[in-house]
């Protein structure tokens, strides 16, 4: 691939193909360089969760606490709403909606996961992070800093590498292996809670907006930042910081991007992911 000519100063991608790695980076970047990838830490957090489940130390489906997250906690909540949005806790601050009504995308929702993992397996998250993602995968790079006063924080606070990221791609166009099952894996990738309307933030409102297990699913939805080619059954996260992981199980095929310029700054990242993506493979 080219040299990569997108509106930021450092920063690459990658596409990912089960045979081959296609890079692309701007002058002065490197495999090696660390970013900040904001929400794209919820992958990380996703995985840790589902190797907790596969291994039989959490339920998807039993409650647990999560009152002191919000300030109407309104009860318990399961690790199944926490990984689809469904909650009803609020994106950072705030009172909590009405659990299954409504995709609230959730900060808290993940510091409450982690949490909830971290009782189920009786170690400290990022320790089970360590011992059940980043270690299997080997994403020595991977580490979490303090963000926005939490320490540590399992929803928006990894620093890593496009060469972890893209290790990470690998486990997840591979359907979860080595770390879950594909059965599980595939239940991960499904809708989970369907009709829910939402807000994707910097992106738009959608009804619904379909969510798995901690992955934004692309099914149908237009605008995308994933674009248009992608088949419905594409899933991924982007970062707040300008950074993106998608997978297209359908192609297949996975992408990475990893930049310093924010999602948010002039939408840039609107007007050139989606034309980007677009020009890959797509499914069918």
């Amino acid at each position: 691939m080219s040299e990569l000519e997108w509106p930021v100063e450092r920063g690459g991608t990658a596409v990912v193909l089960p045979d081959r790695v296609e890079t692309a980076w701007r002058p002065g970047s490197g495999e090696h360089d660390e970013f900040a990838v904001a929400s794209v830490t919820k992958l990380l957090t996703t995985m840790a969760a589902l190797v907790a489940v596969e291994s039989g130390h959490l339920d998807l489906d039993e409650p647990v606490a999560v009152d002191r997250w919000a300030a109407d906690g309104d009860g318990p909540s399961t690790p199944r709403h926490l990984l689809a949005h469904a909650s009803g806790l609020p994106h950072d601050s705030g009172r909590r909606r009405p659990q299954g009504t409504r995709r609230i995308y959730s900060n808290l929702g993940f510091r409450a996961l982690a949490e909830a993992v971290s009782d189920a397996v009786g170690v400290v998250f990022t320790s089970w992070l360590e011992s059940a993602v980043l270690g299997p995968l080997e994403l020595g790079a991977t580490r979490f800093r303090t963000r926005r006063g939490v320490e540590d924080d399992p929803a928006a606070g990894a620093v890593t590498t496009m060469a972890d990221l893209v290790r990470l791609a690998r486990c997840l166009l591979a359907r979860g292996e080595p770390l879950v099952s594909a059965e599980l894996f595939a239940e991960a990738t499904s809708v989970q809670f369907p009709g829910l309307a939402g807000l994707l933030p910097g992106v738009g409102r959608f009804d619904p907006l379909d969510w798995g297990l901690g992955f934004e699913l692309h099914d149908r939805k237009r605008p995308h930042w994933m674009g248009a080619r992608r088949s419905p059954a594409a899933f991924g996260h982007f970062g707040a910081s300008g950074c993106f992981l998608w997978v297209d199980p359908e192609v297949p095929v996975a992408a990475v991007a990893v930049t310093d310029r924010p999602f948010d700054d002039g939408r840039w990242a609107m007007a050139t992911w989606p034309p980007w993506s677009d020009g890959l493979a797509a499914a069918g």
